[in-house]
């Protein structure tokens, strides 16, 4: 990525996941609103670049 930057990752499910360095392999992310969450706002802190390894 641009200038260093990096994105670690836990989410074992997901293709961009590289399990040797717990980071996110995709070039660029989007982060999307997740509803349903029982809060007054939607928290604007998920990856929608997601994507099930399967």
């Amino acid at each position: 990525m641009v200038k260093n930057q990096k994105i670690n990752c836990t989410v074992s499910s997901c293709k961009y996941h590289d399990e040797n360095n717990q980071e996110c392999v995709l070039q660029q992310i989007t982060v999307t609103p997740v509803g349903n969450c029982n809060t007054k706002k939607k928290d604007e802190s998920m990856c929608g670049s997601y994507e099930n390894n399967n």
